[in-house]
């Protein structure tokens, strides 16, 4: 395979893509952790074997670490790329934010939660440990071969990926426990403000029914009971005052006996009109 595919011959690339494209792939998806950014490390890293096939040492080994070593490189690149763009674009007046429909289809995959934090975790370790880690886990290399890809000796592959892993327990689980408590404190928050919003709906509820009560004014008295709670006493009630006479002083006027004819005090008789009589 190293001698047909140094040489040019088309269908050594052909077995080669169906043989090593979809461990690249993955490889790249875990690390990246995006579709498209995947396939396009894929396509980018065979059109660079491709293109440096002359650099092909002869032998029988896999070609397999060489091409994620390239795969490798090729992330490395795509990082800086990024981090350009990022800081041109942050001097960039913000106009919006615009959604991602990337975002969506990765939402798909079942252990989102897992690579999400996963990527958080290995975001956080040095770049010589997260290499050493996606291609001794991720990618299944040996410890030989990932030392080939890295030019490094395999001792320290080997204790690269010792602290690699003790590092990321604990960031994994950290970044798992945090998730839990900010999507428990969502969850109180919009309780809260659900129960805001029905508060004020009962509280015009009450007024109403309140307002739908009839006052206790409109109450008619009971004969020789007292006058409702609230009620105002009628004003010919004072028509009739009572004077004290004192000592020397003039006879007090008495009250004048109502005839049956007259009103009693407090209240005033109507006269029925003409119409009232014409009428019945």
């Amino acid at each position: 395979m190293r001698h047909r595919f140094r040489s040019g011959d088309r269908d050594a690339l052909g077995e080669l893509y169906d043989e090593h494209a979809q461990v690249l792939y993955r490889y790249a998806l875990r690390v990246t952790g995006d579709w498209a950014e995947a396939e396009d490390v894929v396509s980018t890293t065979f059109l660079e074997a491709w293109r440096g096939r002359e650099k092909v040492r002869p032998g029988e080994e896999s070609l397999r670490p060489w091409l994620l070593g390239i795969a490798t490189n090729v992330m490395r690149r795509n990082a800086r790329a990024r981090r350009r763009r990022d800081v041109a674009l942050a001097r960039v007046p913000e106009r919006g934010a615009v959604p991602d429909f990337v975002d969506d289809l990765v939402a798909h995959l079942a252990d989102t939660e897992q690579l999400r934090v996963a990527r958080i975790a290995l975001g956080k370790l040095r770049r010589r440990d997260r290499e050493v880690f996606t291609l001794v886990v991720w990618a299944g290399l040996d410890y030989a071969a990932a030392a080939e890809v890295l030019g490094v000796p395999v001792g320290t592959v080997r204790s690269r990926l010792s602290r690699a892993r003790g590092r990321l327990r604990e960031l994994a689980t950290a970044e798992t426990r945090r998730g839990r408590e900010d999507s428990q404190d969502r969850k109180d928050s919009q309780g809260r403000e659900g129960r805001q919003a029905t508060a004020p709906q009962g509280q015009a509820a009450a007024r109403g029914a309140a307002s739908a009560t009839p006052s206790p004014r409109g109450t008619p008295p009971a004969p020789g009971g007292p006058p409702p709670q609230g009620s105002r006493t009628p004003r010919a009630a004072t028509r009739w005052p009572t004077v004290v006479s004192g000592p020397g002083s003039a006879p007090a006027t008495p009250a004048p006996t109502p005839s049956p004819d007259s009103p009693p005090p407090g209240r005033f008789s109507v006269a029925p009109s003409l119409t009232q009589e014409n009428h019945g």
